[in-house]
């Protein structure tokens, strides 16, 4: 079965990702790409966010799952917080503690990367309708909001590794349901 994910070595992985325009809010392809994104991230063990470039879309948009902020909250795995997109999403506020943490991508298959990151994050996006909402992130939430949004300027996390090692533990795609 061929991967939903796009790999490394293809060219929307390092093009500059375009804007969603404000028109395109609660469209049918919008709402579509984002299902997209959401169910090849629900079949990923291992993932914690997509973004569109990942799935051949050259848009300013990534997808972090819910489990993410509810680890984050500190929240019972009985929580159930929903997979929240986040749209045209600008970095307003970093911290200037930053923290060397083990990284992998979806895009980058079996390997893992030790990443210098900001520990705190404050982002600003749009939701899927189009409202504009603010998001601080610390720890893993912080850390996935910059690797997004490096995606979206065609940046990968090996490009900023201080170290990356093949991880054999990583698992393959996901098979077909």
């Amino acid at each position: 079965m061929k991967d939903p994910v796009v790999q490394i070595g293809s060219p929307v992985l390092r093009q500059t990702a375009e804007p969603v325009h404000a028109k395109d809010f609660g469209s049918k392809p919008l709402k579509a790409l984002i299902a997209k994104m959401k169910k090849v991230l629900d079949k990923e063990k291992y993932g914690v966010a997509i973004a569109a470039p990942q799935v051949g879309a050259s848009l300013r948009l990534f997808v972090v799952v819910g489990r993410a902020f509810d680890e984050e909250a500190g929240e019972e795995s009985k929580t159930k917080t929903p997979d929240k997109a986040f749209i045209n999403p600008t970095l307003m506020r970093v911290s200037r503690k930053k923290k060397e943490m083990s990284e992998g991508c979806l895009s980058v298959r079996g390997k893992y990367g030790a990443v210098l990151r900001h520990e705190k994050v404050t982002v600003k996006a749009y939701d899927e309708s189009g409202k504009q909402f603010i998001y601080h992130g610390s720890g893993l939430v912080a850390h996935i909001f910059q690797h997004e949004v490096d995606h979206l300027g065609g940046i990968l996390y090996i490009d900023k590794a201080v170290r990356v090692t093949d991880d054999d533990s990583v698992a393959p795609p996901p098979k077909k349901k």
